[in-house]
């Protein structure tokens, strides 16, 4: 007796299609859960949803400013699982497939990725170009200061004002780029807290205290540096934080390129500002100093305390 042929519409055929989809559910979840952790082990954190369907997709990296979309990724499911995640703000990147191997990167992914890049960088453009605008009118509508006093941050870092306006009750110090145009402002209220224009550039950029002269200090914050210029005299450059010493540093040596130029770094208990400072120096061929006591900057030696 001859055997008889399953249909393929047969229960046999369902059952291994269910059974061959159920499989392929668990492989995806699976491959996304292995690329999500790839990610996470090389700082990008994201817990949104990943899409595997070979499109370049941007996302909010958790942790870094809300609202942005520094991260990128692309995964695709077909032959052998394999994908590709960037950083836009650090620079991470790296491609992954199934396996834990690297992959050829396509051309398609390239122009994707590059794309991606462009795109990001005209949107940086447009709200730093806002930004300049905004600060522009605010530094206009703000008032001059001609001494510290009645000015509670002034009077508690013992500073005169170098530069800072008023605007309502808040400091208001003007920050310019490399060609020396005005493209966001510092806000420092009377507690000492800091904010900056939302999608105003700051980095490279800077704030100068004092004329040109043949040796220029490069400091943190607003107060270190008016404090640094009061005592030497010299002309003082403002970077703003221990990340910025680095591309301001270089933006000044091309500006005075024959000038002695010493970074005066915080003594951060974190080591931070040390090491910012350190790497600052190094790449321009500049010297470095550091406050001898832990915890504090050049305000705090030249004026006698640590003022909150």
């Amino acid at each position: 007796m001859t055997p008889q042929k399953k249909s393929p519409s047969g229960m046999a055929g369902a059952s291994a299609f269910n059974s061959l989809n159920s499989s392929n559910n668990y492989t995806t979840s699976s491959i996304e859960s292995q690329f999500r952790q790839t990610m996470q082990a090389s700082g990008i954190h994201y817990s949104g949803e990943i899409i595997a369907d070979g499109k370049l997709h941007r996302f909010h990296i958790e942790g870094h400013k809300q609202g942005t979309l520094n991260g990128a990724y692309t995964l695709h499911l077909n032959g052998r699982p394999a994908g590709y995640f960037k950083d836009y703000k650090t620079g991470i990147s790296q491609t992954w497939r199934s396996g834990n191997g690297c992959q050829s990167v396509s051309y398609a992914l390239i122009k994707q990725i590059n794309e991606a890049k462009l795109q990001r960088e005209a949107e940086i453009r447009q709200k730093h170009e806002a930004a300049a605008i905004k600060a522009f009118h605010i530094y206009n509508r703000s008032k001059s200061i001609a001494k510290q006093s009645g000015r509670a941050y002034l009077v508690n870092k013992r500073i005169q004002p170098h530069g800072a306006r008023l605007y309502h009750d808040a400091l208001v110090i003007p920050i310019f780029n490399e060609s020396d145009q005005l493209v966001n402002l510092q806000f420092i209220n009377p507690k000492g807290e800091k904010r900056f224009l939302s999608g105003g550039r700051k980095r490279g950029c800077f704030h100068i205290i004092g004329d040109l002269s043949q040796r220029i200090l490069i400091c943190e914050g607003f107060a270190t540096g008016a404090s640094l210029f009061e005592a030497s005299g010299q002309r003082v450059v403002v970077a703003f934080d221990a990340g910025n010493l680095l591309p301001v540093a270089k933006n000044i040596r091309e500006l005075a390129p024959d000038a002695e130029i010493i970074i005066c770094g915080d003594n951060d208990l974190s080591g931070m500002g040390q090491t910012k400072a350190r790497e600052a120096a190094l790449s321009i061929g500049g010297k470095l100093l550091i406050p001898p006591i832990p915890g504090t900057d050049w305000n705090d030696i030249l004026t006698g305390g640590n003022h909150a």
